[in-house]
């Protein structure tokens, strides 16, 4: 099993900035993709942002240009800088990602409780 812990959630104005953390442990050989998801009051979980081993990311179109997804192999963490915040990014946000055990096994990791992004003057 692998169990993740976000941070870093708060309240913020918009146009602020707020740095995101997911923190992962458990049985891992290594990670594949790394993803955070956020889910706004009302609405379905939506895909944020992803990096994969490599490095590449990718983007909802929402927060292209505003947020910056990163990740330390070493830790196995992932981080989401958000800058220049909107009301309408208001939502838990939540990471999750696919790993490689040590038996060689390809899972998906248990979902977190996830942080509370708040932007609101």
């Amino acid at each position: 099993q692998v169990q993740l812990v976000e941070s870093g959630g708060g309240l913020v104005q918009p146009g602020g900035s707020l740095r995101l953390s997911c923190a992962s442990s458990g049985s891992i050989l290594s990670i594949a993709r790394m993803g955070w998801y956020r889910q706004a009051p009302g609405k379905e979980r939506e895909l944020v942002a992803t990096i994969t081993s490599g490095g590449s990311t990718n983007y909802a179109d929402s927060v292209k240009g505003r947020f910056t997804i990163s990740r330390d192999n070493a830790k196995n963490t992932v981080h989401l800088q958000m800058n220049s915040l909107k009301p309408e990014d208001t939502a838990v946000y939540s990471c999750n990602l696919y790993f490689i055990d040590p038996a060689g096994r390809y899972g998906l990791a248990n979902w977190g409780k996830g942080t509370l992004v708040t932007v609101s003057s």
